[in-house]
């Protein structure tokens, strides 16, 4: 495969700024259901477990499409599939817009889903074509930062302004729209070759150079996504039921509260070798659940948010640890298939445990499920953390990529 790149630095620096825009863009709407849950059950009148399921359907098919299309822009070229990954988005921002019934959303989060497993795969590799410095950088800040913005965004729309259950899709749906228009302004930065059709198999494509890294970065990105898919599912529901606060901020809040912290860490952090923030995300985010859970039995606000605020630093440092030990092992040819494959064991610990959770409050309740959930957290970041700090010297520095 031939790899192209603009010669011009201003176009290099516009079609950055695009794509960390555009990916950015998908969390952000990844996000904006989680302030609007609690309208939607008051609605339609469902459960924590179907709300949960949901949210579940969403990572699911965004699964499904990084194990099928999530290298597809090896062989199609980025454009195409940025394009038909915002188009499907478009669509899904319409069904949310139009949404009167639990299918619906199903329906909406089943499309969105898949449209953001297509995105976030070739977005993440055309970042790293465009700026291999910045590139790494960006793709762990955008996600986070994007998920506060739509959580946070749809919070406060929600909660003063009109159509709280549509705004905010008429926002996005227009953001889309432009994005769609400019993608095709993009200088394309790798060459169509054969085999896309081959590549649509279910597969997980991991560059035998980057193997044994993935390996020892994933009992910490197991805790970083698991804490992330609690606070989009379930952490909304527990602030009202340990506070009985009944504000649309919650939501948007609780979600913000640990992606934004994260984000800023990750920005904090970007010039330290990937092992320091490993082991800062595998102290941090223990003793942020912990002090999460003292105030969910305390009815104590202000430490739960301290609590989150703590874990999302744990939560940021571990991510950038992850993404910045993986990226710069792959080939050009070998980056959309790496971010598949990271992305999906990602978003296996963002969906998975949560759904368990849901199912589990029926039988033991939201505060008790809570406190199982923190604790595995907390013993699976712990093990992480003296996996990494018992290295030989010599496989820890193999992770000080800079």
């Amino acid at each position: 495969m031939r790899y192209s790149t603009s010669n011009s630095p201003a176009s290099n620096r516009a079609s950055l700024w695009f794509l960390a825009i555009t990916l950015l863009s998908f969390l952000a709407a990844s996000t904006a259901p989680t302030p609007l849950y609690h309208l939607y059950q008051e609605h339609l009148q469902f459960s924590a477990a179907t709300l949960t399921v949901i949210f579940g359907v969403y990572a699911i098919t965004l699964l499904v499409a990084l194990l099928t299309v999530g290298s597809l822009s090896d062989y199609l070229g980025r454009k195409p599939v940025i394009f038909t990954a915002v188009l499907l988005n478009m669509l899904a921002m319409l069904l949310f817009i139009n949404a009167d019934s639990v299918a619906w959303l199903i329906g909406a989060r089943v499309l969105q889903g898949f449209a953001t497993g297509m995105a976030t795969a070739v977005l993440s590799a055309a970042l790293l074509d465009t700026d291999r410095q910045q590139g790494p950088l960006v793709n762990s800040v955008a996600p986070l930062l994007g998920m506060a913005v739509g959580a946070m965004g749809c919070g406060l729309l929600a909660e003063f302004a009109p159509l709280p259950l549509q705004l905010t899709y008429w926002v996005l749906l227009a953001l889309f729209v432009a994005q769609g228009v400019y993608v095709w302004r993009l200088p394309e930065t790798v060459s169509p070759q054969a085999g896309a059709w081959g590549a649509l198999r279910p597969t997980l494509h991991v560059p035998i150079q980057a193997r044994s890294t993935l390996w020892r970065v994933l009992p910490l990105n197991i805790a970083t996504w698991a804490l992330g898919g609690f606070y989009a599912s379930l952490a909304p529901s527990l602030v009202r039921t340990a506070t009985g606060s009944d504000s649309n901020l919650i939501g948007g809040a609780t979600v913000a509260a640990l992606t934004l912290t994260g984000a800023l860490m990750i920005f904090t952090l970007r010039n330290r070798p990937a092992t320091k923030a490993l082991l800062l995300g595998g102290t941090l985010l223990p003793a942020g659940v912990a002090m999460v859970l003292l105030g969910v039995h305390g009815a104590s606000l202000p430490l739960f948010f301290l609590g989150t605020l703590v874990a999302g630093c744990g939560f940021g440092a571990g991510f950038l640890g992850a993404v910045r030990s993986l990226v710069p092992l792959a080939l050009p040819h070998e980056r959309a298939g790496l971010m598949s494959a990271f992305y999906v064991l990602s978003y296996l610990a963002f969906c998975l445990p949560s759904l368990l959770a849901g199912g589990l409050t029926r039988t033991f309740g939201l505060v008790a499920t809570t406190d199982g959930y923190g604790a595995v957290l907390i013993v699976l970041s712990l093990a992480a953390l003296l996996g990494l700090m018992r290295q030989r010297p010599a496989s820890v520095c193999s992770l000080d990529v800079k």
